[in-house]
């Protein structure tokens, strides 16, 4: 396990790349699949610690927040990382260990290069613009930076918060950390 920070290429204000996933409940996503003010996206997956420790948090932010689409992204290796196969994600989702609003197999990687995305979890927040997907906050879900850490501060609650109202996010990006994404055929 190797902690790796992200640093993604798109800035607020830059539109969500487009994708066309499938989903553990048998449906393809694409961004008008979601019907919300805001969406966060996060790229994650099912073995890594950083990611597990995220679970319940995006758990809860898909249940209470009515007008906030949770989607969760693996775009890590199946082949050499079998717990992130597309089946255990099934069953994660079957056993109640996750329960976003759509947890999406990007099989290639391709979604979460464009995404500029290189840990697990790595989060964007978007609110509605024009009809588009803008970027408001990509960064730490919390301020727990290791697996085991009890969080005190939840940036991801203060920027859905200001997306929901319409204003500014105040809360500064900060580089999210959790294992690497294990790149399909490295």
């Amino acid at each position: 396990m190797v902690a790796t920070e992200s640093d993604s290429e798109l800035d607020r204000g830059d539109a969500a790349p487009a994708f066309e996933l499938p989903g553990t409940d048998g449906e393809t996503y694409t961004l008008d699949s979601f019907d919300t003010d805001a969406l966060l996206v996060a790229f994650t997956c099912n073995h890594c610690p950083y990611a597990q420790a995220k679970f319940d948090l995006l758990n809860e932010l898909a249940a209470e927040y009515d007008d906030l689409a949770v989607v969760g992204i693996n775009p890590n290796d199946a082949e050499e990382y079998p717990d992130d196969s597309f089946e255990t994600m099934r069953e994660r989702v079957a056993d109640d260990t996750i329960a976003y609003d759509a947890y999406l197999r990007d099989e290639t990687a391709a979604v979460a290069d464009a995404y500029g995305a290189v840990c697990t979890p790595d989060p964007f927040l978007f609110g509605r613009e024009d009809g588009e997907w803008r970027l408001r906050y990509h960064g730490r879900l919390d301020d727990a930076l290791n697996p085991d850490d009890e969080p005190t501060e939840f940036y991801i609650r203060d920027a859905a918060d200001a997306v929901l109202a319409g204003g500014e996010v105040a809360v500064p990006d900060r580089p999210s950390r959790g294992c690497s994404i294990k790149w399909p055929g490295e």
